[in-house]
């Protein structure tokens, strides 16, 4: 069956919310949205400012796609640390199991194809290996 979806539509919904790492789902849920199930995960989309907690995804790749604003992605690759300033227009594909947060001052709204599960450790630590 094909699919379509209206972004904009959907993007309306959305409520742009204060993440911190230890947000409650109940919280993350008004800034975010599962817009359709996409092979072993879903595409999902995003309002936020603030700074999310740390996440991987065992079964694949994620891709992301910034749509309005800034984020800072910072990711735990096994070569090191490394930070990435992405505006809007920016594609970035996070390699399967990198540990990975996104942070914004100013607030952003992204798009991503996420393969599932997702970890998450089970408190905020600044090195989650």
């Amino acid at each position: 069956m094909v699919a379509v979806l209206d972004l904009n539509a959907e993007l309306s919904r959305l409520t742009q919310f204060a993440r911190t790492p230890t947000s409650p789902g109940t919280d993350r849920r008004k800034g975010l949205a599962q817009l359709a199930p996409y092979r072993d995960g879903a595409i999902f989309t995003s309002k936020f400012s603030g700074t999310g907690g740390w996440e991987r995804h065992p079964n694949g790749d994620e891709i992301v796609h910034v749509i309005v604003g800034g984020t800072l992605l910072r990711l735990l690759p096994d070569e090191g640390p490394l930070a990435l300033e992405l505006c809007a227009g920016t594609i970035v594909i996070v390699p399967k199991g990198v540990w990975h947060r996104f942070e914004s001052a100013t607030g952003v709204t992204l798009m991503s194809i996420t393969p599932l599960p997702t970890d998450h450790p089970p408190v905020d630590v600044g090195d989650p290996r």
